[in-house]
Formats: structure tokens, sequence, C-alpha cells
């Protein structure tokens, strides 16, 4: 575990480099120079699969290479008085953020949008959200702890919540359910600060973490309001590591095993075949 005021130091970077991330308007980031993507699915704290990923993206080697990672906290792995560990996935990400500031992504999910907002996440009468706070302060300390943990929700609200491809595909956490995407504008999202009407049920970036309505109507419906072709998401749970619920889209899943993330070409266009066979299971 890395000192505390180091990691401290670290996610205030982290933060800061999220905001000035180039191609970056408002919560949407349109990646720049970016030959090839690897999209990691829901990854809830699972430091092993992240070590797997980070491997395969091989960044260094890669240089036009982009490197998005979905919704990091709120996992199974516990300290021994029972608190989340999931924020030494966060730390993880901060550090990767620092060495690679143009190339790495955080696209938060409904945990994260309920672990700033303050709106429970329970799972068999567990609260979520309190067990990552109780996380961050068993790993560094009631002096810093605090200041870790509001350190990460600057984090979490900084990050972009969709990141658009040279080749018109969109990344993102999910997308609106069909009876509420008459009232999603993706303008909102393109805002530097959100509305509070944004992050209630039936605001724009509560619909886009939330929604798992993938039929291919709703799927198609939502691809014409963002202005791209294709999609790839997470937020629903894949016996396979991954899913194509329809033919425009692609779930990719790594919060158990097998995982799977998907690296594909963004450089030129795709087709939702050549998306699905960009898939690599953990």
């Amino acid at each position: 575990m890395p000192a505390p005021d180091r990691m401290l130091t670290h996610l205030r970077q982290a933060v800061a480099l999220t905001r000035a991330t180039p191609g970056r308007r408002g919560h949407v980031v349109e990646l720049l120079d970016a030959a090839d993507v690897l999209v990691a699915g829901d990854l809830h704290g699972h430091v092993d699969h992240f070590r797997t990923i980070l491997q395969a993206a091989d960044l260094k080697a890669h240089p036009r290479r982009h490197l998005v990672l979905q919704e990091l906290i709120h996992g199974t792995f516990r300290y021994p008085a029972g608190g989340d560990k999931s924020h030494q996935l966060v730390d993880l990400f901060a550090a990767l953020k620092v060495q690679f500031p143009k190339r790495v992504h955080y696209l938060p999910g409904n945990h994260e949008l309920a672990q700033w907002t303050g709106r429970p996440v329970l799972k068999a009468d567990d609260d979520l959200n309190a067990r990552f706070e109780e996380g961050v302060t068993a790993a560094y300390g009631a002096e810093f702890g605090p200041q870790l943990y509001h350190t990460y929700l600057e984090l979490f609200k900084a990050c972009p919540v969709a990141v658009r491809c040279p080749n018109r595909v969109l990344v993102c956490h999910s997308l609106p359910a069909g009876r509420v995407l008459g009232l999603f504008d993706p303008a909102r999202l393109e805002r530097d600060e959100y509305d509070d009407a944004d992050l209630q049920p039936g605001g724009s970036v509560h619909s886009l973490l939330w929604g798992r309505d993938t039929s291919p109507a709703n799927a198609a419906a939502f691809l014409a309001k963002m202005d791209a072709d294709l999609l790839v998401s997470g937020h629903v749970p894949t016996d396979a590591g991954f899913l194509a619920p329809n033919d425009r889209q692609l779930i990719v899943d790594c919060a158990g095993s097998p995982a799977a993330f998907a690296l594909f070409p963004a450089d030129r266009p795709l087709t939702h075949a050549e998306l699905v066979g960009s898939v690599r299971v953990i």
C-alpha cells in the first residue's frame, strides 16, 4: 500500500489530468490520434484482471493505443474488518493516469455515481457505499482516510461518462432505457458542471449509467442521438464475459471469471462482427 500522503498527491494529479484530457468537452472525450482502443468492462475491484488487461494493453509499446476502464469500485474483496478494497483499483488508475495522461480513461458506472451522490447501493442488505468508505479508512487511517475519500469522490465526478472513437464507436457504461430515452439530452453530457437534475432518476447522466434496455430498437435510437454507429458498454453481467445483445452493441464484463475485454482498431470503420471479433477472454 503506498504512503497516504503520496497516494493523496497521485489522486489529486489524476483528478487534474482527467479534467485536462485532450479532446474532452464537458464529460465526453473524443479520442485524438487513436490507432486502437482497449475497453475493459466492469472491474469492481478485481486487481488481477486489471493486471492482465494492463499487460495486454502494453501502452509503452503502442504509443497510439488508448485504454478505457469501466466501473472500478464496489467489489467482493474485503479487509478483515469488512471494508471494501476496491479503492486499490482506483489507486492503480491514478498512477496509470499520471504515467499516460492522454491515453488512459476511467468511465464511472452507476456504482461511482451512487458513491459520489450518496444514493445507497445495497446487495444482500450490505451498504456498498459504506463498505467503500470503511475500506479507505482501513487502508489509510483516520488522518488521511477522509482526505483520500473526498478526493475519490472528486475523481468520480470529474471522470468522463462517454468516449468517442474516431471511427464512430461510442464507449459508455450503459444506455438509457427506452421509456426515458426521449428525455435524454446528449448536450447535457458536454457541460463542464452537472445540474443536480442530471444525476437524479430520469436525468441524462443517471439514465446513461443505470439503463439496461439492450433491445435493437433502443440501441439504434440511442446511437442516433449520440451520432455514433456502434456501442461498447458494460453494466450487464454476463456468463461468458461478453455479450452482443443486438447488432449495434457489445457488452464486456470483467467483474468475475470468465472476464473479457475488447481491443479494436479506431482508425478505420468497423462492422459489428469485427467489433465482436475483437473480444479477448481472460
